[in-house]
């Protein structure tokens, strides 16, 4: 066992037409379904869609980080 972790970042861009954290957790909650280890995120640009003067979609892109593992 090692006393030090090595993460690796990738970029993803989650949506939702209800709230922007819902819109992280969907991107989360898919990137979950192919990947491991996931540990922590940044939101680096928030943003929406405008039909008839309203919020209808929110759109967040994050950076994801997560460790690799050797098995």
């Amino acid at each position: 066992m090692t006393d030090h972790h090595t993460y690796k970042k990738i970029e993803l861009v989650g949506s939702s037409t209800t709230t922007i954290e819902d819109a992280i957790n969907n991107a989360l909650a898919e990137a979950s379904k192919s990947l491991q280890h996931l540990e922590w995120f940044e939101v680096l640009e928030t943003r929406g869609h405008i039909e008839d003067g309203k919020v209808a979609h929110y759109q967040v892109t994050l950076k994801v980080g997560f460790r690799i593992v050797n098995s």
